[in-house]
């Protein structure tokens, strides 16, 4: 009878050795795979786009700080105004429209602007984009929202982050007419059309976003580099947790490699980088 015991326990332990073995092996592939993402050793096959929206008036300072947030932070910038002069210098009969528009001052047509912009997206290797300029109007929010990128399982793209350069009118028109970019939309008469449109169509999507927690408003007076150590914190704070992700992962790592005890409790890792669709879940034990 003992032998039969000992025969059946032996049985068991070999069963439940073997098991846990494969979940300790599985667990260690699966989070050195993780690690791997996140350091950028390796990328995902899918990512959902992390996406910040960048607003503010003409003469806001918002182009000059997206070169920055791109330097230091590795953003593909889409900027909605270079994309519309772009389609102008291409002499089309879109290009001819969005001409005619912005002469009077008006808005282009949300269709357009979020056409150009997700082909923009679909064409990057990127999948972090600062988007400069866009959404104008609830029209815009809305159309933009409702795209849906080849690399999306989902209809539905909202942003995660929305910047918003407050500055003073005084100070905007004084920089516009400063810049002298030859832009046909750099006159007095224009900027103050553009001024106008801006307030009545633009604060309603800001107020959207900050109702939504997802704003963040700049002051936007001070040098360059005075405004954009504003800017500076609210993207280094997502580049924090991929740090601090990647050094729990690599804990949990040298602990089933024999230097310390498994886990034994269910363990989730949800978005281990901004924008990351990746879901990661494994119980040990």
């Amino acid at each position: 009878m003992w032998r039969r015991v000992a025969s059946l326990s032996s049985s068991i332990s070999s069963s439940f050795l073997a098991q846990t073995a494969s979940r300790l092996n599985t667990w260690e592939s699966l989070t050195t795979g993780i690690a791997q993402q996140a350091k950028g050793v390796i990328a995902p096959k899918e990512k959902t786009p992390f996406i910040t929206f960048v607003l503010g008036g003409p003469g806001s300072g918002k182009g000059t700080q997206c070169i920055k947030i791109v330097e230091t932070f590795g953003f593909a910038h889409l900027s909605a105004g270079d994309l519309l002069r772009r389609e102008i210098a291409s002499k089309s009969a879109d290009g001819a429209m969005i001409l005619n528009t912005i002469k009077e001052g008006k808005i282009v047509p949300s269709q357009v602007t979020v056409q150009l912009i997700q082909k923009e997206m679909e064409l990057s290797d990127n999948h972090k984009f600062l988007i400069d300029g866009f959404p104008r109007t609830e029209e815009n929010r809305v159309s933009f929202e409702r795209i849906l990128p080849e690399w999306q399982s989902q209809i539905g793209v909202e942003p995660n982050v929305v910047l918003f350069f407050d500055c003073p009118e005084e100070e905007m028109v004084k920089r516009v007419l400063n810049r002298n970019e030859g832009r046909v939309d750099d006159n007095l008469e224009t900027i103050k059309k553009r001024l106008t449109v801006f307030q009545a169509l633009s604060l309603p999507v800001i107020n959207y976003y900050s109702e939504r927690g997802k704003l963040y408003t700049i002051k936007a007076i001070g040098t360059e580099d005075e405004i954009f150590e504003q800017v500076r914190p609210i993207f280094a704070a997502f580049e924090n947790k991929i740090v601090l992700l990647v050094n729990f992962i690599e804990c949990i790592i040298t602990c089933n490699n024999g230097k310390g005890h498994p886990f034994k409790y269910p363990v989730e890792l949800v978005h281990f980088c901004p924008g990351g669709s990746d879901r990661y879940e494994q119980t040990v034990g």
